[in-house]
């Protein structure tokens, strides 16, 4: 259930008002202040709640229950964009920022050199998997520890936020460095994991799973929100379909639905969506004609000996192609 305050109503008044419907209802009350309005959402059994009465009070200009299970995720809740800072990199803010790097750290040689050539091409955070969670048991399941060491030093020396992705809860206390935890979409639904993440207070970059709903998709964002953590980033990463032309189906109409349905900032993925090195490029200016605020690209030094994930890495020279056509079609969408 939320309730619109009306306009000019004093911080004392809502705290006042608040307490009240804490007290009466033994609902927890979410306070969101935004440019146009101030909205309290009542979270816990709304069922007992007097809607007349609360309409009746002189503060409020409206109220409705709400049908969708995900409350904090709900841009009902919170009608402004949810803007998140990773590192100092701005997530939702407009300004479109690419992740890229390898799927796997390799080596220390191998991390520093994408990510001093992703950054020169425009990229504004480092990718690189140090726990890879693999369909064979017998692939590369990457550095571990060691991987994550290394992606600490090509941040030393380039400065970019990292982004990692984590597999189980007794892993957190090493991710204590990183800049933004991935959640792989293999996880998207072990809530165990949510919820501890849920606990901290570091961004972390949420993927869809290969054959999740919308709805099932937000209700993980929900696990972790509800946990005290806000700073959620969605990743629309393609759904499994029966097309198997290309790896995944990219959800172009997820971006849109997403921006309808929640306040969290999306971001896409099309190197695993595609599997195709050359459908990159596409999918990535499609993406953003349907405003995503980033993406997340695969980019290795040396595609042909990748430990994973070769075949759908780009080399650093075609993410310089593909970054300024980016740049062009940001620059170009921001003028419409």
């Amino acid at each position: 259930m939320i309730i619109v305050i009306k306009p000019n109503v004093s911080t004392e008044q809502i705290n006042l008002f608040s307490n009240e419907l804490k007290q009466q209802y033994g609902v927890e009350v979410n306070k969101w202040i935004g440019v146009q309005s101030t909205v309290l959402g009542l979270l816990g059994d709304t069922h007992r709640v007097d809607i007349d009465s609360i309409q009746a009070q002189p503060i409020v200009d409206s109220i409705k229950r709400v049908q969708e299970p995900y409350k904090k995720a709900n841009r009902k809740f919170h009608p402004d964009n949810t803007v998140i800072d990773v590192g100092g990199v701005k997530i939702g803010d407009g300004s479109l920022p690419i992740i890229a790097g390898p799927c796997s750290v390799e080596s220390e040689e191998q991390i520093i050199e994408v990510a001093k050539r992703v950054k020169a091409a425009g990229a504004t955070m480092l990718r690189g998997g140090a726990f890879k969670p693999r369909t064979s048991p017998y692939a590369f399941q990457g550095l571990r520890a060691e991987g994550l060491e290394l992606l600490l030093e090509a941040k030393k020396e380039t400065g970019m936020p990292i982004v990692t992705e984590i597999m189980r809860v007794s892993h957190i206390d090493l991710f204590e460095d990183v800049d933004l935890i991935q959640v792989g979409a293999r996880n998207m639904q072990n809530f165990e994991l949510l919820k501890e993440l849920g606990k901290l207070n570091k961004p972390i970059l949420l993927k869809r799973g290969l054959s999740s709903t919308i709805d099932e998709t937000l209700m993980s964002a929900e696990y972790i929100m509800s946990e005290g953590n806000d700073k959620v980033i969605l990743c629309e990463r393609g759904i499994r379909t029966f097309e198997p032309a290309y790896r995944n189906t990219l959800d172009i109409s997820a971006i849109p639905m997403l921006k309808k349905l929640t306040h969290l900032p999306i971001i896409v993925d099309p190197s695993h969506a595609a599997g195709i090195p050359w459908l990159i490029e596409p999918l990535s200016l499609a993406a953003i004609g349907a405003g995503a605020d980033g993406l997340i690209i695969e980019v290795h030094n040396c595609p042909a000996k990748a430990l994973s994930d070769g075949a759908q890495s780009l080399t650093p020279d075609q993410f310089d192609t593909i970054a300024n056509k980016i740049l062009k079609a940001k620059t170009a969408l921001s003028n419409i």
